[in-house]
């Protein structure tokens, strides 16, 4: 069938892409097109972001947390539903955890994905000429459609641009100026999300101006090709459960195939630690990442629902928590300024944002005769009160040890990494029926 779809991609981090992945989003929403995003790699907010500006939620793609045929199925199974596919690239495109494995690049020809790159030209001229003519060699089964230039601010500046990229051969479909009002807020290594930021102004403020400056009905021309159709996924069925999953401001970082994979067999229900006073009637309690270190004080003071959960897992009721999660079942979080917040205390240890140090990589997950995958990302620490085993063997994508352990408590596990489990639904479905019921 044919479609239009792309990747927005990019030289490095920081060109661009966010910017204008999102101003595209909401352009073609507004537009009346049906749009599904998508985002390579392991990332969450920006697919957080894409939801924002498309009104549809993001999947992820990556060949590294799950198979390539698992990639091909959701890709097909996704776009085929949309008039128009967009996905954003990760990092640089060829950057992947084994030189280019894993890259964008490796997804981009994986799913005959045809590329619009987005080159930051704030301190270039005609040099993008090189630069371009590399892209477009370097690997010749990539599919480079066209260019778009960020940070053009004079028509002089764009003319040498135009002219680098025609000796060169790829299409020009226009640039952005720089403008500091297009820029979303970031914390740590990516973007942020917060009750703070009106990200919607901010998006809409981009889509306003890209139809300005971009040839945006010469891109979707450009890039209607063909897609492979979906495949039927055919798997075990399994009895039907209720889930409860931490959604608000503190816990809102999970990966929407995940939640997607179960959806044959789930009643899902979203409650928020901050705002609920008890845990809803599950069967099942997921609690995904966030940032539990900047609402600590909120989450400790909300007494009523650390005892439910708390009872809740001393019980016995089946449960999950990574990152955000994990701290959260701790004893307590020590923010920034170093106070210190009681929290639900099923694990026997404590989380600061002191001495923070930056962990980051790809996880396998070696757990019951099954590898599962994933990925870690944070800055808090652990401080265990004795030492603590580990259920599964965790190492990083190439088999190196780390520190990362899953630990586990009656029927609650808990892990630094954010697992994907949407091609392995078993890993969530497996742990429930060995709980058993639970009671509340």
């Amino acid at each position: 069938m044919n479609v239009t779809h792309f990747m927005i991609a990019a030289p490095s981090s920081g060109s661009g892409k966010t910017t204008l992945t999102l101003g595209l989003l909401r352009l073609l929403k507004q537009r009346g097109y049906s749009v599904q995003p998508f985002k390579c790699g392991p990332d969450y907010i920006d697919s957080r972001h894409h939801a924002t500006a498309a009104g549809k939620t993001s999947l992820n793609l990556d060949s590294f947390l799950s198979s390539e045929s698992h990639v091909r199925e959701l890709y097909a199974r996704f776009a085929s539903q949309a008039d128009v596919a967009v996905s954003e690239a990760v990092m640089g495109l060829f950057d992947g955890s084994d030189r280019m494995q894993n890259s964008s690049a490796h997804l981009a020809t994986l799913l005959r994905i045809p590329i619009i790159l987005v080159v930051n030209a704030k301190a270039m001229a005609y040099s993008a000429a090189p630069l371009l003519y590399g892209y477009k060699h370097f690997k010749p089964e990539i599919q480079i459609a066209g260019v778009i230039f960020n940070h053009v601010n004079t028509p002089t500046h764009y003319q040498f641009l135009k002219e680098a990229s025609e000796d060169v051969g790829i299409e020009v479909l226009g640039y952005l100026p720089s403008n500091p009002a297009f820029e979303i807020p970031s914390r740590h290594l990516g973007l942020h999300i917060s009750s703070e930021t009106d990200y919607e102004a901010i998006i809409q403020r981009i889509a306003d101006a890209l139809p300005q400056t971009v040839q945006v009905d010469r891109l979707l021309e450009l890039c209607k090709r063909d897609l492979s159709t979906p495949q039927p996924v055919t798997g075990r069925s399994f009895r039907p459960f209720r889930m409860a999953v931490a959604q608000d401001e503190a816990f809102s970082f999970h990966y929407p195939a995940n939640l997607e994979a179960l959806k044959p067999w789930v009643n899902l229900t979203f409650f928020s630690p901050l705002k609920d006073v008890v845990l809803p009637e599950t069967d099942f309690l997921y609690l995904p990442g966030g940032y539990p270190e900047l609402h600590a004080e909120a989450l400790s003071r909300n007494v009523s629902m650390r005892e439910s959960i708390r009872a809740y897992c001393h019980n016995g009721g089946a449960a999950y928590a990574e990152c955000g999660g994990l701290m959260y079942l701790g004893k307590s979080i020590t923010d920034e300024s170093t106070q210190s917040f009681e929290m639900v205390g099923i694990f026997p240890y404590h989380t600061t944002m002191q001495n923070r140090k930056l962990t980051l990589g790809y996880r396998r997950m070696h757990w019951k005769g099954r590898e599962i995958r994933g990925h870690e990302f944070h800055y808090s620490r652990i401080q265990e009160e004795e030492p603590l085993s580990s259920v599964a063997e965790i190492t990083s994508a190439k088999g190196a040890a780390v520190a990362t352990k899953l630990f586990q408590v009656q029927n609650t596990l808990a892990t630094y990494a954010h697992i994907y489990w949407a091609e392995q639904p078993e890993f969530i479905i497996d742990w429930l029926e060995k709980s058993g019921p639970s009671t509340q």
